[in-house]
């Protein structure tokens, strides 16, 4: 079968890619044409479009580029019909989707499938209207998304969470001792590690690392290693007057392997740090902190930011967000998550029920081919 897959920036790249691999397995005749990047292209097909044309983000510089994102939509929509796959699968990037989920419902016979749905659980519920409307069937990587889109009686296929995938698939593989480790990295594999992860762009790291670094000065006895993130330059980081944290790149997964515990800039870190059943408090710093915690309540439709909580449907973590993210309040949390043993361990075993439970096993990739051959197959 054909399949024509739209993803709009990194980590829709990413997920498509192996979603293609898996497609290969159970259609040994899967054709591919895509928008879409590098890891993409890595499996085959046709690559029409790359991302990086068309991926701008916040409301700037989406208008300073408006010419080009209309242009690359009516390529997009003129380059499926002519090439009329058996299925178009939208990946994430939401507000460039659901428009060719629209033009494609209304004027073709095209099935549209999406996977990974836009998080209209947090913001812009009005879209599960378009969703209902133009996407034949939903693919979601996160559990509470069923019974969310269920009371707007739209059922959806939860088929497991790709960090499960990736951290399963990393432990397969590590061999490598705390002992090392340390070795490498100039550590005491005595002495236990804290973890900072202070996102992935800068303005992040601007606005959480130096309240993060601000903390460990309360605290004794412990070794506070930094997340290098990805084309972040170490003069950064180092420009924060580290005092004694240490930055390390590219070797989150293996810092978490040996972290006692993390303070984390919300995003998929958050899940990923349970997944790896490291403790932590979240962190999200942002300017005028007063007003958007305000807004925050009118914009915001989940009582929860950290995907950990979200999962749970409970605050399993702490989350320090706005004008609650300060030196004082992280203190507070650290003394508890670093002295405070049964504080510790009871959020291990909630991490253990309420978050690792309901995202279930590895294999998400897997899953989702799989069913969307099988659906593909019952229409023929």
């Amino acid at each position: 079968m054909k399949y024509y897959l739209i993803a709009g920036e990194a980590s829709g790249d990413l997920h498509a890619s192996n979603l293609m691999r898996a497609l290969e397995v159970y259609d040994a005749e899967a054709e591919f044409r895509f928008f879409g990047g590098d890891f993409m292209l890595a499996v085959g097909g046709t690559l029409v479009k790359h991302y990086r044309e068309l991926a701008y983000m916040g409301f700037v510089q989406v208008a300073l580029h408006a010419g080009t994102i209309m242009r690359g939509m009516k390529q997009c929509k003129q380059d499926i019909v002519a090439w009329n796959p058996d299925v178009v699968v939208l990946v994430d990037y939401p507000g460039f989707n659901l428009s060719m989920a629209k033009y494609l419902k209304t004027h073709t016979q095209i099935p549209v499938y999406y996977y990974i749905s836009p998080k209209i659980w947090a913001w812009k519920e009005y879209r599960i209207k378009d969703i209902r409307r133009y996407v034949d069937e939903m693919f979601s990587i996160l559990p509470f998304e069923v019974p969310y889109f269920a009371k707007h009686d739209y059922p959806i296929h939860y088929v497991g969470n790709p960090c499960v995938d990736a951290v399963a698939e990393f432990r397969a593989k590590y061999v490598e001792s705390r002992e090392e480790f340390c070795a490498r990295h100039n550590l005491d594999p005595k002495r236990p590690i804290v973890a900072l992860l202070a996102g992935s762009r800068k303005q992040e790291i601007r606005d959480n690392l130096p309240i993060m670094l601000a903390a460990t000065k309360h605290f004794k006895g412990f070794q506070w290693v930094i997340a290098g993130a990805p084309g972040i330059a170490e003069e950064m980081y180092r420009g924060f007057g580290l005092r004694d944290a240490k930055v390390v790149f590219a070797e989150t997964y293996p810092l978490l392997t040996h972290s006692y515990a993390a303070m984390v800039t919300s995003g998929t870190a958050t899940l990923e740090t349970a997944l790896f059943r490291v403790p932590q408090v979240v962190c999200y710093y942002m300017k005028l902190g007063k007003v958007v915690s305000w807004l925050r309540g009118l914009v915001l439709k989940v009582k929860h930011i950290s995907l950990v909580n979200l999962v749970a449907d409970f605050p399993v973590v702490r989350e320090l967000v706005a004008d609650g993210m300060n030196e004082r309040e992280l203190k507070e949390e650290l003394d508890q998550l670093l002295l405070d043993d049964f504080y510790h361990s009871r959020m291990l075993k909630e991490y253990d029920e309420m978050v690792l439970r309901p995202l279930g096993e590895a294999g998400a990739s897997e899953h989702a081919a799989e069913k969307i051959v099988g659906l593909l197959r019952k229409k023929v």
